[in-house]
């Protein structure tokens, strides 16, 4: 093994080595990187999607879940695809169905929340937009054990076709 590193350092082998750099991170200056501070108030939310499996390359139906980390509060709405056409409507229905004013929106660090559009949404709402810490990964802990606890429960883990998220959309409501 010794040999190798002597090798290594070798004139033929550093001519022949290539060297590759990894893709260097651009920090999104969308949302603030911290854990909210409710202070004891209702309206600080966490949320996240949880995917309802795939079928033969065809994607199943997301599910958009919110919880209000102080009152426990719970909405889950259902979506065909994390695109904006489909995301912005559901999240504008899911912040209107909180039976108190949303102060906080807090996620992870999924493209489907971290853009412009989802951002000028909650400035417009003057909403807090708060996203996950790098290694901090309790940061969204209480919205990932309710996907479990209650999405995973009701829907289970089996792939369901994405024509069918209106209706389970309207069965969420």
């Amino acid at each position: 093994m010794s040999h190798l590193y002597n090798l290594r350092k070798s004139t033929p082998y550093t001519r022949q080595r290539r060297h590759f750099e990894k893709t260097q991170p651009k920090p999104s200056k969308i949302g603030e990187r911290r854990k909210p501070r409710p202070e004891g108030r209702p309206g600080y939310i966490r949320i996240d999607t949880v995917h309802q499996g795939d079928l033969d390359k065809h994607k199943g139906v997301y599910h958009i879940n919110a919880v209000d980390e102080v009152t426990q509060f719970e909405v889950v709405c259902s979506v065909e695809k994390i695109s904006e056409r489909y995301l912005i409507p559901a999240l504008e229905q899911l912040l209107e169905t909180f039976p108190f004013t949303v102060l906080g929106f807090h996620s992870d660090n999924g493209s489907e929340y971290i853009n412009k559009r989802v951002a000028e949404l909650l400035e417009k709402l003057r909403i807090e937009f708060t996203k996950s810490r790098s290694r901090h990964s309790n940061d969204n802990a209480l919205a990932e054990s309710k996907n479990g606890a209650v999405v995973r429960k009701c829907y289970g883990y089996s792939h369901i076709p994405q024509r069918w998220a209106p209706l389970i959309n309207d069965f969420n409501q």
